[in-house]
């Protein structure tokens, strides 16, 4: 049917679902000759009969798959779909097996229903596997339900009047028309082109995640830069694509940054941030840091912040901003090497030269401690009650820990101190009573005090 395109809007719709309406009402018409009738009904025996072979078979095989646990996860998630789905499995083998029978018994005529209902479950049943490769849940529905309805308008030869019924159904905005048949082009061809660009994406970042030529910044870089690529390349395809006019969209994302500079600043100087935190290596992923009160290593790099985790679980989301304009420790940045100190006293009785072999051998043995940069100890005072002494080691994984292997170390003193007879001093208070006249000959009891 051709229409007027003078007409207005709602009459060309009007025409249009009249003209539906029309074909629905003859094709219920025809539903009741002889024939028609009689291939519906072998329609609902075909329904009828699936329904009780998947109530008979649908237990055994979940049985059966119970007992493959050691099968791969992707043929599990098949057999899966497939119990899911085995009545209209059932229907689709039994629909094209009778329109094949009734094909070669009778007239091409007398099975034309059952071939459209064949059909139908046909792709509807691939539509069905196809869309499990979706993960979103809603948006997995949400093209399921659009692909069933869009092959049944195929199947049923109605797609030229739905389209231009969607087409009248539209809003002039200045020069731009938009139409309902106009977005569902650009959610379809957008969708398709953001599967695309994210699957491209997928494969790309894992591929550069395995090449160890190329440092861990570079290749979060190289992923971040890759994505933003390829989903802004879909998205000015997609619009161009439909017949989106881009001059426009130009002044409008001009106005954008401009509102973004002043009411996002601080959501940019974060993204900008992040770029220069990639770009001149500063850290990476895998570096321990510590940041005010906290200390752990780096586990992901984003484009607003950087996740550290803490050796108690803890993951940390911090700005970009805040690494590239606070005092950041990076404890491996040039080299895994850190050193780390320990103090501790003994008494004055004690020979130092002894004193200190002793804690070197000590600190020696704790496992972690590096052989290649041995422990040093030297003194660094004396003090009020003991000699005081300074143990210098190097380990060279910091994210298994600091105060644990200062632990260890400590517990290795104690150990060689006792077996060598190294005494630990710690201050004493002693005091004395004096008789009623002390040494000056004053009365009274008088209570002094002297250090230990």
């Amino acid at each position: 049917m051709e229409l007027d395109p003078n007409l207005p809007p709602i009459e060309q719709a009007q025409d249009i679902a009249l003209t539906l309406w029309a074909q629905i009402h003859a094709f219920g018409i025809g539903l009741m000759r002889p024939w028609n009738a009689y291939q519906v009904g072998i329609i609902l025996v075909l329904l009828l009969i699936a329904h009780v072979l998947r109530a008979l078979l649908a237990p055994r095989l979940h049985a059966w798959m119970r007992t493959r646990e050691g099968w791969p996860k992707w043929r599990m998630r098949i057999l899966v779909m497939v119990h899911r789905r085995l009545r209209l499995i059932f229907f689709v083998l039994l629909a094209w097996v009778t329109f094949g029978l009734m094909q070669q018994l009778t007239w091409p005529s007398r099975s034309y229903l059952i071939g459209i209902a064949a059909e139908l479950g046909t792709a509807w049943l691939v539509i069905a596997f196809v869309t499990r490769l979706i993960a979103n849940g809603f948006l997995r529905g949400m093209v399921r339900y659009a692909g069933w309805a869009w092959a049944t308008l195929i199947i049923l030869g109605l797609t030229d009047e739905a389209q231009r019924l969607m087409d009248s159904l539209a809003v002039t905005l200045g020069e731009t028309r938009i139409s309902v048949w106009l977005i569902l082009q650009a959610i379809v061809i957008l969708g398709a082109l953001f599967f695309v660009a994210r699957l491209v994406s997928s494969t790309t970042s894992a591929r550069i995640a395995r090449n160890d030529e190329i440092s861990p910044s570079m290749q979060v870089l190289a992923v971040k830069f890759l994505q933003v690529l390829l989903y802004g390349a879909a998205f000015f395809i997609g619009l161009r694509t439909v017949g989106v006019d881009l001059t426009g969209l130009a002044v409008l994302s001009g106005a954008i940054g401009v509102g973004l500079g002043f009411g996002l600043q601080k959501v940019v100087s974060n993204l900008v941030s992040g770029i220069i935190i990639l770009l001149d290596k500063s850290i990476k992923p895998g570096d321990v840091i510590s940041l005010g009160e906290t200390f752990g290593w780096i586990n992901s790099l984003g484009a607003r912040y950087v996740s550290v985790v803490t050796r108690d679980g803890k993951e940390y989301l911090i700005p970009n901003e805040d690494l590239i304009t606070s005092q950041v420790v990076n404890w491996s940045h040039s080299n895994e090497f850190v050193r780390l100190d320990i103090y501790f006293g003994t008494a004055y009785g004690d020979d130092p030269h002894k004193v200190r072999k002793i804690a070197i051998n000590a600190a020696a043995s704790v496992p972690r401690v590096l052989s290649m940069k041995a422990p040093v100890c030297h003194i660094v005072g004396f003090g009020d009650s003991s000699v005081d002494y300074i143990l210098r080691f190097w380990i060279r994984d910091p994210t298994q820990g600091l105060t644990n292997i200062r632990g260890n170390v400590y517990l290795a003193l104690w150990d060689a101190f006792r077996e060598n007879d190294i005494s630990i001093p710690f201050p004493q208070r002693e005091v004395r009573m004096l008789g009623d006249k002390g040494a000056d000959g004053a009365d009274g009891a008088k209570a002094g005090t002297a250090l230990d």
